[in-house]
């Protein structure tokens, strides 16, 4: 080694250290960093925050800070949450690929993890078909006089003028329509059984083994329960060998290409994960038509008028609804409509990235739940003006595509959302011409239960409603005979007490509760 330089020897080790760092330094550098935001508590997160408050204030002022992408952490899950209708399509339509359907494990403990909505591939392509089969509009113009006789029986059974809380007994009603649609006729002893186990799963949906433990492990034996039951409604029905045209039917009867069946896990779990996306969603939302409906008289109005039409042209009701009235309902179409996005009663969904995924800049991280938030785009002032006021006439013109998503977009868009739009006429069809009601308590308040719900659950007094268009029963007197008399209406009943009880006829309107004893 004589004539070469033993330093340069030396030094070839450090000269090759400084190579591999600055190439390592310049990968590092072109690489996508994570988006903005924080994480909250170890395993808690942020969850706690997101639903102990209005959903609205947790992501606008999460949006103000970071801007439309944003990380967080809810459920013990590492989230990214995007706000704009651009990244709502990205992720569940023109990249959909990349982001497979999925909630956080303590979720999908409760509902079962073959139900529909975590699916991907032919698997979901074969269930997808099965619970559209018995949601199709053929099946469910078949079923309007079965909801409408469920509706106006727990319509009937809050009047009175005793208070109710109207999501509790909204979610009554939205579970005895899923019983029908799955199993048709049911067993009473089997269907309160399924009743009371689900309301305890439900109680634990939006907690976890680290934030509510005994709250969560009684969610968890309560679904055990469930599938018991539905364990022993599979054994009946087999027993039976009736091939049912309803949504068990169709599942218990189904083969793939290989002739195979599906096993009654994937069956339990998907007659849940129905219930799930029946019960809760739809009481929801017809809650907040309530309180809306209330809260705006103008508009309660107009949706009688319309109402008021069918009605007579169904002799006063003693005429059941058809499904062709049910399309005659314009206003009250757009009234749902803006209750849909005011409520926004899904305010996002759940995805998780297959590989990391370059968006806008930033990096989702393999494995990282993606949660395009509807919530933030139904409440975007690009899209609709003034959005924090209930305006059914925005609706006059159909909005931008993208921008309204209540059921959701793509191939897991929800199947049963012409099921829910007919739950809906139906009750407001009933509601506005046989009932007056009051909100006893109307705050401002969202909570959620596990979906976004309006303070307390609404409570509210109902009555039934008549219209004085004939010569009044002999029986009555004086107006101290009708008992329950809506309390707004008393006063004006002593007004006009000579127009009633001296004429034969009475030209105006009153609403009383007549007793069946009378």
């Amino acid at each position: 080694m004589s004539g070469f330089p033993f330093y340069l020897v030396l030094s070839l080790p450090v000269l090759l250290t400084c190579i591999l760092m600055s190439i390592n330094k310049r990968k590092f550098k072109q690489r996508p960093k994570l988006p903005p935001g924080s994480t909250g508590l170890p395993f808690k997160g942020e969850t706690y925050k997101l639903y102990s408050q209005n959903p609205n204030d947790f992501f606008s002022t999460k949006e103000k800070r970071h801007g439309e992408i944003f990380k967080t952490n809810i459920l013990g899950c590492p989230s990214v949450m995007l706000t704009s209708a651009e990244a709502a399509r990205f992720v569940l339509v023109t990249h959909a690929h990349l982001f497979k359907p999925t909630y956080p494990k303590c979720k999908e403990q409760l509902i079962g993890p073959s139900a529909l909505f975590y699916q991907q591939g032919d698997y979901h392509t074969r269930l997808r078909k099965l619970v559209q089969g018995s949601l199709s509009l053929e099946v469910i113009r078949s079923l309007v006089s079965h909801i409408e006789t469920i509706a106006i029986s727990a319509l009937e059974s809050w009047s009175g003028g005793h208070i109710v809380n109207t999501y509790e007994e909204m979610k009554k009603f939205s579970f005895n329509i899923g019983i029908f649609t799955i199993f048709g006729r049911l067993d009473a002893n089997n269907a309160e059984e399924l009743k009371k186990n689900y309301s305890i799963l439900d109680k634990g949906y939006n907690s976890s083994p680290s934030m509510s433990g005994t709250l969560y492990k009684n969610s968890v034996l309560a679904r055990k329960r469930l599938s018991q039951t539905l364990s022993e409604i599979i054994c009946q029905r087999k027993e039976t060998r009736l091939e049912e045209k309803d949504l068990l039917g169709r599942l218990m009867n189904a083969t793939d290409e290989n002739g195979n069946s599906l096993t009654e896990d994937q069956i339990s779990d998907n007659v849940i994960g129905v219930f799930f996306a029946a019960r809760d969603t739809t009481a929801s939302v017809l809650t907040w038509i309530l309180k809306y409906l209330h809260d705006n008289p103008t508009l309660l109005e107009a949706v009688k008028d319309e109402q008021k039409v069918i009605y007579e042209r169904n002799d006063e009701g003693s005429r059941p609804l058809t499904w062709a009235q049910t399309r005659e309902m314009p206003f009250t179409y757009k009234v749902i409509q803006e209750s849909l996005r005011m409520a926004t009663v899904i305010s996002f969904t759940f995805r998780e990235a297959v590989a990391d995924v370059e968006y806008q800049g930033y990096c989702i991280p393999k494995g990282w739940k993606v949660l395009p938030l509807f919530r933030s785009i139904h409440h975007n002032p690009d899209f609709f003006t003034d959005p924090g006021k209930f305006n059914p006439s925005r609706f006059e013109v159909a909005p931008k595509p993208n921008t309204f998503l209540p059921f959701g977009n793509g191939v897991h868009s929800c199947p049963g959302n012409e099921l829910a739009k007919l739950e809906m006429f139906v009750v407001v069809h009933h509601l506005v011409t046989k009932f007056r009601w009051e909100v006893v308590e109307s705050e401002g308040g969202i909570e959620c239960d596990p979906f976004p719900i309006p303070q307390h659950g609404l409570p509210a007094r109902q009555w039934l409603s008549y219209c004085i268009k004939e010569q009044l029963p002999s029986t009555f007197q004086n107006p101290d005979d009708i008992l329950g008399i809506e309390p707004s209406l008393r006063g004006k009943l002593s007004v006009v007490y000579s127009n009633i009880f001296e004429k034969p006829m009475y030209q105006g309107e009153i609403a009383f509760h007549i007793p069946e004893s009378r």
